[in-house]
C-alpha cells in the first residue's frame, strides 16, 4: 500500500507537469480521457489501489479481527465495566456463543468481506476491457488473488455464501454454493496465478509469497472447508512461505512496534497510519482510562478489553512474551509517577485476574475498573493518537513455522525443529514431542490477538470447550450466520 501511494503520488505531479506545458496546439484534458489510460506500468499499479483499500475496516469496527476472531475465543473479552462496555450485550454475545444473524460483528464483517469482493470484481473487469498486456494479465493475477483472501475470509467465518466473481447488475440476486466448491476454485484460482506475481518482498500487495501463505491457510483448514485434510499440501506451502525472502526477528516485540514495515517477518500486511491510513485502534480499547498518562496520549482510552485470566497464566514468569504482550501491575505515568486512579483515589494497580460475570458479587465495580491484564502486544509509541501507525500483520512468518509444526505432527512426524525456535526466541525451554495439544497453547501465546485463535480452536477440535463465560457447547457454532439484512435483500441468501 506504501508503495502504491507513493506510485499514485508521482502519477499526480506527472499530470501537473504535462498539464503546465505553454504549447496551445494541443489539446488538454483536466483528467485522462478513459480511452487513453492507463498509459503505462505505473498506473497499471493506480488501479488496485481501491481494492487493497478495503483491508483498512479489518482491524477495528467492522468486525472481522478483535470482536469475530478474538472476543468469541479464550484469549480476549470484552467485560462490562460499571455503566461502560455493556454496549448492547454484544460483547458478551460474542464472546459466549450467543450471536444471531443481527448482531454488529456478524452484519460489518460480512459488508467488509463483500466490499473487498467486489472492488476486485469491479477493477478485473476494468482492466479486462483495456486489454491484455503482460502488465494487465499481471495485475489481474494479483487481484483475482486478492479477491481469493477476501473470499477465504468467507467461507472461513460463513460457510456457504454466493461466489460471484465478475460484475453484475444490480438486479441480479446470488444463490449461496457449497463452501467446499468455493475452496476448490480458490485453490485453482490462487493455483494458476502464481506464475504472474510479483515475487518481491512487498508486504502491501497479493505477490507470489503471499499467495503461498493465502495456499497455506486454505489447505491446512481443508478439512473443516471439504472434510478432507491436506496436512501435505499445508506443508509443501509452508515451505514454500518458508524460502522466501523472510526470516525469523531477533525478539520478540520488533514485529509489533510503530515502524514495523520493515520486519523481515511480515508477509502480508495493513498499512496503518496515525494520520492517512486510520483504523488501528487496540490501544484506545483496552488501556485503563488513564493510561495517557502513561503515554503522553491527547486523547483517553476506553478501558475496555483484557485478557482472559487462564490465557494470561499459559505464559510461564519467564517467558517474553508476557511481559511483551500483557500490561498489568501498578502503573506509572511517562514521569514515573504513580498513577493515581480517579474513582478509587489509590495507586493505580491492573489485576490480571479479571473476575467472571458470575462472581461479580465479590467485586465492587469501582474494583472492575482495574481488573484484567491488558493488551500491550504492539507498541503504543509516546504521543500516541486515536490512531496507530503499527502495520497489522496479515500473515507473518512465526505462524507458518508454527503451521509447519502441525504439518509434521499430523502427518505423523515430529515438529519439534519448527516450533522450538518460536520457543527459544521467547525464553521458554524447547519441547521434546511437542503435541497437538502443546502446540495449540503454544499457538495461543504467539499469535495472541493476530487474528488466528478462532479458526485455531475450531481446526484443533477445541471451539465447543469453556472458558470464562462461556459454557461448553455441544452444537458448536463454528460459522456465523448471514445477516438478516442481507437476507431482506437478498431471500436466496437465506435458503
Amino acid at each position: 500500500m506504501k508503495n502504491i501511494k507513493i506510485i499514485s503520488s508521482l502519477f499526480v505531479i506527472l499530470l501537473f507537469l504535462s498539464s503546465s506545458c505553454t504549447k496551445l496546439d494541443e489539446k488538454y484534458y483536466d483528467q485522462i480521457p478513459a480511452e487513453l489510460y492507463p498509459e503505462n506500468s505505473d498506473q497499471v499499479a493506480t488501479l488496485s489501489v481501491n481494492a487493497y483499500k478495503q483491508l483498512q475496516n479489518m482491524a477495528d469496527d467492522n468486525g472481522w479481527w478483535f470482536l469475530a476472531q478474538e472476543i468469541t475465543s479464550d484469549e480476549l473479552c470484552g467485560p462490562t465495566r460499571g455503566a461502560d462496555w455493556f454496549d448492547g450485550g454484544k460483547w458478551a454475545d460474542m464472546h459466549t456463543h450467543r450471536w444471531t444473524n443481527d448482531i454488529e460483528g456478524v452484519n460489518r464483517m460480512w459488508s467488509l468481506f463483500w466490499g473487498g469482493v467486489t472492488v476486485c470484481n469491479q477493477t478485473i473487469g476494468q482492466l479486462e476491457s483495456i486489454g491484455d498486456s503482460d502488465d494487465i494479465k499481471a495485475k489481474i493475477a494479483e487481484l483475482e488473488v486478492l479477491r481469493a483472501f477476501f473470499y477465504y475470509l468467507l467461507i472461513d467465518n460463513y460457510g456457504d455464501v454466493p461466489y460471484v466473481t465478475s460484475v453484475q447488475a444490480e438486479s441480479f440476486l446470488p444463490e449461496k454454493i457449497e463452501r467446499e466448491a468455493i475452496y476448490d476454485s480458490l485453490v485453482s484460482t490462487v493455483e494458476q496465478n502464481l506464475k504472474y506475481l510479483n515475487q518481491g518482498n512487498l508486504k502491501y500487495m497479493a505477490t507470489k509469497n503471499m499467495a503461498f501463505a493465502l495456499l497455506t491457510k486454505l489447505y491446512i483448514n481443508a478439512e473443516v472447508y471439504t472434510g478432507t485434510a491436506q496436512w501435505s499440501k499445508a506443508n509443501q506451502y509452508c515451505d514454500s512461505v518458508m524460502s522466501g525472502p523472510y526470516s525469523l526477528a531477533n525478539d520478540v516485540k520488533s514485529p509489533f512496534v510503530t515502524d514495523n514495515d520493515a520486519s523481515p517477518e511480515i508477509i502480508f500486511s495493513i498499512p496503518y497510519d496515525e494520520n492517512n491510513f486510520e483504523g488501528f485502534r487496540l490501544h484506545m480499547r483496552t488501556l485503563h482510562y488513564q493510561h495517557n498518562l502513561t503515554y503522553d496520549m491527547p486523547v483517553g482510552p476506553w478501558n475496555g478489553f483484557a485478557v482472559v485470566p487462564t490465557h494470561f497464566d499459559t505464559y510461564e514468569d519467564i517467558d517474553l512474551r508476557k511481559e511483551a504482550h500483557f500490561i498489568w501491575g501498578p502503573q506509572y505515568a511517562s514521569t514515573g509517577e504513580e498513577i493515581i486512579e480517579s474513582v478509587l483515589g489509590e495507586p493505580l494497580v491492573i489485576d490480571p485476574y479479571l473476575p467472571a460475570l458470575s462472581m461479580t458479587d465479590d467485586f465492587s465495580p469501582e474494583q472492575i475498573r482495574t481488573t484484567g491484564a491488558r493488551i500491550g502486544k504492539y507498541e503504543i509509541k509516546k504521543g500516541a493518537k486515536e490512531n496507530l501507525s503499527n502495520d497489522f500483520p496479515l500473515f507473518r512468518l512465526s505462524d507458518f513455522y508454527l503451521m509447519k509444526a502441525e504439518c509434521e505432527i499430523r502427518l505423523g512426524n515430529s515438529g519439534d525443529e519448527w516450533v522450538n525456535p518460536i520457543r527459544t526466541r521467547a525464553n521458554v525451554s524447547p519441547y521434546s514431542g511437542c503435541t497437538l495439544d502443546q502446540l495449540l497453547e503454544e499457538r495461543g501465546r504467539e499469535m495472541f490477538v493476530e487474528g488466528h485463535r478462532r479458526q485455531d480452536l475450531i481446526r484443533f477440535g477445541k471451539w465447543g470447550n469453556s472458558w470464562w463465560e462461556k459454557e461448553a457447547q455441544t452444537a458448536e457454532k463454528e460459522i456465523f450466520p448471514i445477516p438478516q439484512w442481507a437476507i431482506d435483500g437478498n431471500p436466496n441468501l437465506g435458503n
